[in-house]
């Protein structure tokens, strides 16, 4: 029995090497059962689709197996292959992520948090709204897991000042390591710099302990449970607003701008989906959300009860709300009066967003109208502001320091250095959306995704609307354990064939399952934010499956009441389009392998 036990161990430490190893020989088979082209490309895609669920290779080493693999089975020449991995696509990422530096750079994402948890008000269930509805706006605009790293020690600095040390014994420093450690696991960043702040402010700011007045005594353990609860409710809340948050720009997460690039590959005439169409789709439906899972997150952590309307406030918890108030306000004010380089990032970043959305939003003439028809893309539009940021002064520009011959003569810092970005930008990101588009090329062009299409056969006679709630379902569960990024790169293909089968707009069946691949909220593997949160050391995994596993289902419900509702009118959903028709006969036209 020890010999078997020893064995097993030695079978689980070297795991991820059986899988590499053993994976492509379960796979052999799938080259010979298709037609030859089709077989091989589906081999490359099933190789990969396992190497992602289970990490054999880190998620960007896996992204580049087509740059191997498709040129020597000869699906794809190189130079097609290699060029899916930079195109249009990841240059409005990139743009987005280098607003997202100098945003971070000078403090001006906390100056926001703590101005809008000033204006909601001190109640544990008005301050998890206001944690929910900062998170949700930094990761518009951010990456969840920066969201996240950066509103986790503020919402741990307002507990303390709430609840005093009781539910905080663990040091700060060890929490920090673990935060960091969380996501990079991810293979995203952290910022380090806010946990480095409040590490250094907390213990100096909070009582180490604060005793409950007498005629409390006896309710205390009333008191702890409802101390526990409120600090899971805050916790908790932070990742699933950043998820929510960051399906509501083209550039708020990864599969976002999957489907921007796997349109652009399979239906080039597709121009529908873009940053101001997208917005005017996903923001309500993330304002719905949040609404949803504030009021269940905070029914089901004790900040809201049918009863709690009624109940007189004890004089601890009174003046535990004091104590969080005094706290946010003194950290508002170390901030100091807002900076020359704060005013100017926050003017740019209104302009990026304000430009984005305005330049062909559909519903009315853009200003991309005044120029060339078909030049000018979200990507120009969002490199061209943010290459701003490294040439703009971070100190307020002074006429007198050309007359003055005495005053020092220094170079003026920008608001933002190539350093800082290099340093920030998650380039893992962007093999993995490279990835994801040669993959989608390679089906293209082996015929695969004609292949599939005509698997699909027996579900002509089903329902679109049944369908795509079964399918958002499904996606939404299924990437409780794999990556996001990587669930969307494998579904995508699926349900753009699936559409052209059933005779219905190919945004219908892609849009939902893109937005579904951002509702994981059961486990703490199944988002970066998520392992953050999970990492604090107070919210355990049965915490987040109960509070998950409804919000998987409310995710699922509000997503397929938009799609088939207000996103008819932005995407044309109702009739099948021309665009989709010459793809249908592109794909019946190709020659036999």
């Amino acid at each position: 029995m020890a010999a078997l036990a020893a064995v097993a161990k030695k079978v689980w430490s070297a795991r991820r090497l059986l899988v590499l190893v053993l994976t492509p020989l379960v796979l052999l088979p799938v080259i010979f059962a298709l037609p030859p082209k089709e077989g091989r490309c589906l081999f490359v895609i099933l190789l990969m689709a396992v190497y992602w669920c289970v990490e054999a290779l880190p998620l960007a080493v896996t992204a580049l197996l087509p740059v191997i693999f498709f040129p020597f089975m000869g699906i794809l020449p190189s130079n097609k292959v290699c060029s899916q991995y930079f195109l249009d696509t990841h240059f409005l990422f990139l743009s987005g992520l280098i607003m997202a530096s100098a945003i971070e750079e000078w403090n001006l994402h906390r100056r926001i948090a703590l101005k809008v948890l000033m204006f909601v008000g001190i109640q544990p269930a008005r301050l998890i709204l206001g944690m929910m509805v900062t998170t949700s706006f930094l990761s518009m605009w951010l990456s969840n897991t920066a969201s996240t790293a950066m509103m986790l020690p503020i919402a741990n600095a307002i507990l303390k000042s709430l609840f005093g040390q009781k539910e905080a014994r663990k040091d700060l420093s060890k929490e920090i390591e673990e935060n960091a450690a969380a996501a990079q696991r991810n293979g995203l960043p952290t910022v380090p710099t806010e946990m480095q702040f409040f590490a250094s402010t907390e213990d100096k700011d909070c009582p180490d302990e604060v005793e409950a007045p007498l005629d409390l005594q006896a309710d205390s353990k009333k008191e702890e449970e409802y101390r526990k609860n409120i600090w899971k409710g805050f916790l908790i809340s932070i990742p699933y607003s950043a998820s929510i948050g960051g399906t509501a720009t083209l550039t708020g997460t990864p599969p976002n701008l999957i489907l921007l690039g796997q349109l652009n590959s399979f239906f080039p005439q597709c121009d529908l989906v873009n940053f101001g169409s997208w917005f005017i789709f996903a923001f309500p439906l993330m304002i719905l959300f949040l609404l949803v899972g504030w009021l269940w997150i905070s029914f089901l952590y004790g900040g809201i009860t049918l009863r709690g309307w009624r109940k007189k406030k004890s004089e601890f918890r009174a003046s535990a709300e004091d104590r969080a108030r005094a706290v946010i306000r003194e950290e508002f004010q170390n901030l100091g009066p807002i900076k020359f380089a704060e005013q100017a990032v926050f003017i740019l970043f209104c302009m990026f967003a304000i430009l984005l959305f305005s330049r062909d939003p559909k519903f009315i003439p853009g200003w991309a109208s005044f120029f060339t028809p078909g030049f000018l893309s979200d990507a120009v539009t969002g490199v061209s502001i943010v290459t701003i940021l490294f040439f703009f002064p971070s100190q307020k520009p002074s006429l007198k320091w050309w007359f003055d011959f005495k005053a020092p003569n220094r170079e003026t810092e920008p608001l933002l250095t190539w350093k800082k970005a290099q340093k920030t930008v998650p380039w893992n990101i962007i093999l993995l959306l490279g990835g994801g588009f040669a993959m989608a090329k390679g089906c293209e062009e082996s015929g695969l995704s004609s292949w599939i299409g005509g698997q699909l056969h027996l579900l002509e006679n089903v329902s679109p609307m049944l369908a795509v709630l079964l399918i958002t379902m499904v996606i939404a569960f299924f990437t409780e354990f794999a990556s996001n990024t990587a669930a969307t790169i494998i579904f995508l293909p699926v349900l753009a064939e699936l559409a052209i089968r059933l005779r219905v707009n190919p945004l219908y069946m892609m849009i939902p399952g893109t937005v579904g691949c951002s509702y994981a909220f059961m486990l703490p593997v199944s988002t970066a934010p998520n392992s953050i949160a999970f990492a604090s050391g107070h919210l355990m995994v049965k915490d987040m499956v109960r509070t998950g596993l409804l919000m998987n289902l409310m995710g699922v419900l509000l997503l397929n009441l938009a799609i088939n509702t207000w996103a008819q009118t932005i995407f044309q959903l109702g009739t099948f389009p021309d665009w989709a028709s010459i793809h249908l006969a592109n794909i019946t036209a190709l020659p036999p392998p």
